[in-house]
């Protein structure tokens, strides 16, 4: 499925195309080719990356499955994007990203949500100083996954590395993160609610405390029914933001400027889609905004606007919540 949404976003690309495919099975491999155009198809990885066209090979695998294709992909010369987390430990994502310093190539990990509209209204308000003092930061992603999405590998702990922490709600994360700085210490508990039969958690409450005193929570959860959009709300002593999806819910400021009645009003900030109540339910479009942001870093010969460092924060913080919750203690983030 999200390889499918990769190869819709590599389509509509200015400067890439995409032109070779692989995955274990033959005939998949051909058909997945031949739905999108693709001139070369392969069972074989070595293949794919001994062909002297591919520049950038976007690795849509299992996310416990990330590390030995990009290592592969990265030994060979090949810039990668990694669909999000980069992978399901840091100990492994820091395999990925040395590996990537040595061959002076770029590792993107997919967090599309950085590339809303909505998401960098948001990002420039607060870098201005627009909420004043940091007083509340928190993400809320509730969520419905169906009883048959959970057959076979999902929320398998080898497999996805975790349940709806480390698969839905790792957008949220990012996100609060990349809005309020990373939190110095956190709070979890996690449980199986609902689906009692999957290895990892359907639910998940967190407390947040950040570096400079402000605190804030993480609730999570694929458990419950119909789904809402995912919120974030930022608040401040000046200020407070909510982000719906990319959409922006609240937007109130002790101090108006020009502009502000503009954005409450601005309709058209669902282009990304929503994942609340299906998964392929979202646009490929913020996978095209990321892409395209790479391509065109590797064309000017500047850093792309998201890397490695910045998508291992991400999955630094799961596992700092997924250690809370085993220990039933606070765990500090270093």
């Amino acid at each position: 499925m999200v390889a499918d949404f990769h190869a819709q976003a590599i389509a509509h690309l200015q400067g890439a195309r995409l032109v070779g495919v692989a995955t274990r099975n033959s005939e998949r491999a051909r058909a997945f080719a031949q739905k999108h155009g693709v001139p070369f198809a392969t069972a074989s990885l070595a293949e794919l990356l001994a062909r002297p066209e591919v520049n950038v090979v976007c690795i849509t695998t299992s996310s416990g499955a990330h590390l030995e294709p990009a290592l592969a992909a990265i030994r060979a010369g090949k810039h990668v994007v990694i669909e999000k987390p980069i992978e399901i430990t840091t100990e492994r994502v820091d395999q990925i990203l040395e590996a990537a310093r040595r061959a002076q190539v770029w590792v993107v990990p997919i967090f599309q949500g950085r590339f809303g509209d909505g998401a960098r209204t948001v990002k420039a308000a607060i870098a201005a100083g627009r909420l004043g003092r940091l007083v509340l930061a928190s993400a809320y992603v509730k969520w419905h996954r169906s009883a048959q999405y959970y057959t076979g590998t999902r929320g398998a702990l080898d497999v996805d590395g975790g349940g709806v922490v480390m698969n839905q709600a790792i957008h949220g994360l990012d996100l609060l993160q990349w809005f309020a700085g990373m939190p110095e210490e956190v709070f979890a508990w996690t449980t199986r609610r609902v689906y009692a039969h999957i290895e990892a958690e359907d639910t998940a409450s967190v407390a947040l405390k950040f570096p400079d005193g402000a605190l804030g929570a993480i609730e999570a959860s694929t458990a419950l029914w119909p789904g809402w959009q995912r919120r974030l709300e930022i608040c401040g002593a000046t200020g407070s933001i909510a982000l719906e999806d990319d959409r922006i819910s609240r937007w109130e400021f002790k101090d108006a400027q020009p502009g502000d009645e503009a954005i409450r009003a601005a309709k058209d900030q669902a282009v990304l889609g929503t994942g609340a109540s299906a998964p392929n339910a979202i646009s490929f479009v913020g996978h095209q905004r990321q892409m395209q942001d790479l391509v065109d870093a590797l064309r000017d010969g500047r850093p792309p606007a998201l890397d490695g460092q910045e998508g291992r924060k991400a999955v630094a913080l799961v596992r700092a919540i997924y250690a809370s919750a085993g220990r039933g203690a606070p765990v500090r983030i270093s």
